[in-house]
């Protein structure tokens, strides 16, 4: 697919990921065993056969480079195009280095790039979006309806992000309205992700820069609806956006559920990741791994029940990990207890400690930390 080419938006726009978001941008946020956030939307983008991506970045952002490096691991490494990490060296002369105020401020910073695209069009997306979809299907249907900008849409309205965006949608997939800022969820649900020419784009940017606006849905989904002809693509899969701490443990558990399982990570179109070179797993005969999901180079000797272990980890004798997420390299000392505990990389468990929280809130420990 020639005629498309992916802006991702990697800068750190929500602040209740705590923790976890302390020394990465969320687009890095390990998720699942062994993939990051971004993982997800590139992905989808490869296998759609995009083979031009651009990752916006802001601050934050060395974990995020050190897991893409040049994208190899997308096939997005290339003499010409291929995978461009955009940090908003452009932006520094006109602002100092808070956070962007939204995406087509973040776009104005990176003017000169998109006036490079080579595709006609552009798909816009986030980071922290959790979904498989076929954007090859969505750019056809985008080109079928003759829109200006085609947003993909979930009838989902349940455990919906406070700052979602929704669309009042008529018969005819057009969208009649855009709702921000709304307390009780209406109409269809935005999935932050976006196709429109590239022209169109660029000329939204410098029309936004001229008029000091810097948000997308505000400026141009809202401000300027009776110019523009806006689409929604309704798409029935899994879809989940993750701004909070109690958003990535609930759909990270979410994860233990084979049909939900089978439709993010569906044969016919992979999520890849940085790959690295593990040893397998290994299970003590004394110990126990109860529906859970276990990556590769892990050492079990305790019981684990519910609960995600990406690569690396080890729970001693006795140690008893119920619906926790351990991520790299994590290690729980014997005899220790641990229930809806979220473990950042590298964290130490001392033997014969007790850390117990609730699935609704539960106890995050940041990167490196030993208890």
């Amino acid at each position: 697919m020639k005629g498309l080419h992916g802006l991702i938006f990697a800068y750190g726009k929500h602040l209740g990921l705590r923790e976890l978001t302390e020394r990465r941008s969320p687009a890095s946020v390990p998720f699942g065993g062994r993939y990051r956030l971004i993982d997800f939307m590139l992905s989808n983008m490869v296998n759609a056969g995009v083979d031009d991506v651009g990752v916006v970045l802001q601050g934050n952002y060395q974990s995020l480079l050190d897991h893409v490096g040049s994208g190899k691991d997308w096939d997005l490494s290339r003499k010409h195009g291929g995978l461009r990490l955009l940090p908003p060296f452009a932006m520094t002369q006109h602002r100092d280095d808070s956070a962007f105020r939204g995406r087509m401020e973040a776009l104005a910073g990176v003017e000169s790039y998109l006036e490079k695209i080579r595709q006609d069009h552009v798909v816009l997306a986030d980071s922290d979006t959790i979904i498989n979809i076929p954007l090859q299907e969505v750019y056809q249907a985008h080109l079928k309806s003759g829109a200006d900008i085609t947003a993909v849409c979930t009838r989902n309205l349940e455990d919906c992000p406070e700052d979602a965006t929704y669309f009042h949608v008529d018969g005819a997939g057009c969208i009649t309205s855009t709702v921000v800022d709304v307390r009780e969820p209406e109409g269809v649900r935005g999935l932050d992700i976006y196709i429109l020419s590239k022209e169109l784009l660029l000329n939204l940017v410098k029309e936004c820069k001229r008029t000091g606006h810097y948000s997308f849905r505000t400026a141009v989904l809202q401000g300027m609806s009776d110019k523009l002809k806006l689409n929604a693509y309704l798409w029935d899969g899994y879809a989940a956006q993750i701004h909070t701490l109690a958003e990535y443990y609930s759909r990270s558990m979410e994860l233990l559920d084979s049909d939900i399982r089978a439709n993010i990570f569906p044969k016919e179109r992979p999520i890849f990741t940085k790959e690295l070179n593990v040893s397998s797993t290994y299970l003590d005969p004394d110990g126990a791994c109860v529906n859970s999901l276990v990556a590769d180079g892990c050492t079990i000797e305790g019981t684990v029940e519910n609960s995600i272990l990406f690569r690396g980890v080890s729970v001693a004798k006795g140690a008893v990990v119920k619906n926790c997420i351990l991520m790299q390299n994590v290690s729980v000392g014997e005899n220790a207890e641990l229930d809806a505990v979220i473990a950042d990389k590298n964290v130490r468990i001392t033997d014969g400690c007790t850390l117990v929280a609730s699935s609704k809130y539960p106890m995050a420990l940041a990167k490196n930390a030993e208890i």
